[in-house]
């Protein structure tokens, strides 16, 4: 599996690299991190040694960048931890929270889609963006943050992704 980690440099990011290089020995990643506030190429030093590894800086909104990386690589998972968090910052300049979170993700989601035009993955079970279904959105605005203990999001983004139902992922862990 070839993952490409946006935001890889960042916190949660560079957790995710150093859980999947740990856990899966036939992987690649592709770490696109544009090293501003929150990124850090330091926190994956040595991930970036490891010859399964490749690192691009640039932004999520470059489209060109990532529609190139997607033609080098054959990427076949997308994790984005691309995104302005700082409350403080998006008070300061919310236009910039808008074009990497919303925009960013959009180029992401439609380069993706692009270059994955089967519309079964490999164990043929359909994805809705591949089938052009609406993807759903759920909340209302009103919800609250809650803090989780990084390797847990690591290992459950994870099991999202090799597992893929919420079934299995409930009876893997009960049972």
């Amino acid at each position: 599996m070839t993952y490409l980690v946006t935001g890889g440099a960042g916190f949660i990011g560079a957790n995710f690299v150093k859980y999947i290089l740990n856990k899966y020995t036939n992987c690649k990643v592709i770490i696109l991190d544009k090293l501003t506030y929150a990124g850090n190429l330091g926190t994956v030093k040595e991930e970036l040694k490891d010859s399964r590894v490749s690192f691009y800086k640039g932004d999520i909104c470059n489209q060109e960048l990532v529609e190139n990386i997607f033609m080098n690589h054959s990427i076949d998972t997308v994790v984005n931890f691309a995104a302005e968090s700082h409350v403080d910052r998006s008070i300061e300049d919310p236009g910039i929270f808008l074009k990497t979170n919303i925009l960013g993700t959009q180029i992401l989601m439609d380069v993706a889609k692009s270059h994955w035009s089967k519309g079964k993955d490999e164990n043929g079970y359909p994805k809705n963006i591949l089938e052009g279904k609406k993807l759903p959105v759920y909340g209302d605005g009103k919800q609250v943050r809650d803090w989780l203990y990084v390797e847990d999001h690591c290992k459950g983004i994870d099991l999202v992704i090799n597992k893929g139902r919420l079934r299995e992922a409930y009876n893997i862990r009960s049972g």
